[in-house]
């Protein structure tokens, strides 16, 4: 999971993203939103700071599921990373 961890964060810095951030609670916040969602293409949107909105790109398969974009808004502006590339 480290791995995974690594290149979220990793990804999220390459968008210029001005923030911490923690992969782990990235991934946790996917994972509770995602859960019990049937199988399909989502855009979820989630307050990840009191200022910070993300919004998730997602597709749902039924044991996982593929963060395609990620776009983070926040009052330094609007910072974007496509996990596909």
């Amino acid at each position: 999971m480290n791995e995974l961890y690594e290149m979220i964060e990793k990804k999220i810095r390459e968008s210029g993203y001005p923030r911490e951030i923690s992969a782990m609670d990235v991934y946790d916040d996917i994972c509770d939103q995602i859960e019990g969602k049937e199988n399909g293409e989502y855009v979820l949107l989630s307050k990840f700071e009191d200022d910070v909105i993300f919004e998730y790109h997602i597709t749902v398969m039924d044991d996982e599921f593929n963060l395609g974009i990620l776009t983070m808004r926040t009052p330094e502006g609007v910072f974007e990373t496509n996990f596909d590339e």
